[in-house]
């Protein structure tokens, strides 16, 4: 199974454009790929060594390192990725710029499970202590 997982407010609490603090997130994904399941980071963070147009200001579009710094969480963890907002391969049966996945882990998805805890972030977040339940309940692990 492909599945596509998001950075912020998914894997982390968002602090973007600091990586945010652990929300439990690592274990699960770790037992996903164990169990032979593909992660694919889906996700809107970009490097980018942007040049202003026109009267732009330099110093509001700074050169980034956002994906890096996910992909790094990443390896932090020892979580392998299948792909990086795109299923390496699937430009063989489709040219859609939208990943493919079978299953999609995002903070902002209708029904995902979140905790709303003020003292951890402002910002909901994902509770992935009831995300493995449901990977349990679904079979998924």
């Amino acid at each position: 199974m492909v599945i596509l997982v998001d950075f912020d407010g998914t894997c982390v609490t968002h602090e973007f454009p600091n990586v945010g603090e652990e929300i439990g997130a690592a274990p699960i994904l770790k037992e996903l790929v164990k169990n032979g399941h593909k992660i694919v980071l889906f996700t809107m963070r970009c490097d980018h060594d942007f040049t202003p147009q026109g009267n732009q200001p330099e110093n509001d579009y700074p050169a980034s390192t956002y994906l890096t710094d996910a992909v790094n969480w990443f390896k932090k963890h020892n979580i392998s990725l299948h792909g990086l907002n795109t299923n390496p391969g699937q430009e063989k049966w489709t040219s859609s710029p939208k990943a493919y996945g079978d299953l999609i882990i995002d903070d902002t998805a209708l029904g995902c499970p979140l905790l709303y805890d003020k003292k951890i972030s402002s910002r909901p977040f994902v509770n992935w202590a009831e995300v493995h339940n449901i990977l349990q309940e679904r079979k998924i692990l």
